[in-house]
């Protein structure tokens, strides 16, 4: 049984947790932005194709203080890298340092670099070539408060990359924290979901993706795993199988996405088409103001509306805010409702107190995922 780590945006470990928990991994520990896991390779490989709310799942091989370039140089070339690549092989190193004496990621990644391929030359003569774009064989260095953490990187793009949003509008979603957002309202994909603000939509394909037991990576065409030594073909291959067998044709109950803006929904219908779902999720044209809940079983609403970030912006966003709140209040009775928000201002706007709100990141925007209890 191996150790691992996977990353994920700050507030949503527990998400990522629950999710190892129902894959199989054992001895699951919070961490700041990521969860410690161990597990067999089948539970490597299951995090990669399934983890919803992750960014990438890494192994760490070496853990180092280390207060200068030099030392970790040293600390590198205490590994046995033949275990881990060829001279054949393809490298590279992506690198982050924090509160260090080392303060240059470009130059530690470069040191360890250094010290891998000079490890193969004196043993071998030959060494492994430098492909930054697309390595067989991934690293991930991350140094903090002068500890640093060698990793294999088992994922290559980050996993939030799911391949059915070639097109960007302004302000995008980030996939993995849209899942996460989904994920945290538990909702049961035996009742409604809708988005009555859904932008490019992001939360109702994912939300989609979960009612159909669709794994986020079904389609993905390569993980960092698949350059290692150890790859197993058939392993991966039964498992992607299997998952691709599981997925549902139909969902069990509405998804729709409402937008005021035309090419917002046409970007959606697009990005559902690419998601292999753009016939299943309903998307309309529709300003919140004049939403209404479709008749029949109460469901689940979330948005995540416009914070406003530049001056000018907020005045008029607090009608919009305002509106929403009164069409939560008076149209929704019984359903639950999520405002993702990243202004705290505004969201007073609302005019009801949130039931619970839960701090979360947008990139580096502080925000809180507010859940309202409509009757």
């Amino acid at each position: 049984m191996n150790r691992f780590f996977a990353t994920c945006a700050r507030g949503i470990e527990e998400a990522l947790a629950g999710e190892l928990r129902e894959l199989g991994a054992k001895e699951i520990e919070i961490g700041r932005g990521g969860v410690h896991f161990a597990g067999d390779k089948t539970v490597l490989y299951k995090a990669n194709l399934w983890l919803r709310t992750a960014i990438r799942v890494l192994c760490p091989i070496l853990e180092a203080t280390v207060t200068s370039p030099e030392e970790l140089y040293e600390a590198v070339r205490t590994v046995d890298w033949s275990q881990y690549l060829t001279p054949d092989h393809t490298l590279a190193v992506d690198c982050n340092v924090r509160d260090s004496r080392i303060t240059h990621s470009k130059y530690a990644a470069l040191k360890t670099k250094d010290a891998i391929c000079d490890q193969f030359v004196d043993r071998c003569g030959r060494r492994p070539s430098v492909d930054v774009d697309k390595p067989m064989v991934g690293f991930n260095l991350h140094i903090y408060k002068d500890q640093a953490v060698l990793s294999l990187d088992s994922s290559g793009d980050s996993l939030h990359k799911r391949g059915y949003r070639p097109i960007l509008t302004k302000a995008p979603l980030n996939e993995a924290l849209a899942a996460a957002i989904v994920l945290l309202t538990d909702w049961k994909a035996d009742a409604p979901f809708i988005d009555p603000m859904c932008g490019s939509g992001t939360l109702p394909i994912e939300s989609a993706w979960i009612a159909l037991h669709r794994p986020p990576g079904l389609t993905r065409k390569h993980f960092g795993f698949q350059g290692w030594m150890d790859y197993d073909v058939k392993l991966w291959t039964d498992l992607r199988d299997e998952a691709r067998r599981g997925v549902l044709k139909k969902l069990p109950a509405p998804i729709l996405g409402f937008d005021i803006r035309r090419d917002a929904i046409a970007f959606s219908r697009s990005n559902a088409r690419a998601a292999g779902i753009g016939n299943l999720i309903h998307f309309e044209l529709g300003d919140v103001a004049q939403f209404r809940p479709p008749p029949g079983p109460p469901g689940t609403i979330v948005c995540n509306p416009p914070y406003g970030e530049r001056i000018g912006e907020e005045k008029e966003l607090r009608t919009l805010y305002r509106a929403l709140g009164e069409v939560l209040h008076e149209r929704c009775a019984g359903w639950s409702g999520f405002v993702f928000t990243g202004n705290a201002s505004l969201a007073r706007s609302i005019g009801m107190p949130p039931a619970a709100q839960i701090p979360l990141f947008n990139g580096k925007i502080p925000c809180r995922l507010l859940r309202y209890d409509l009757k």
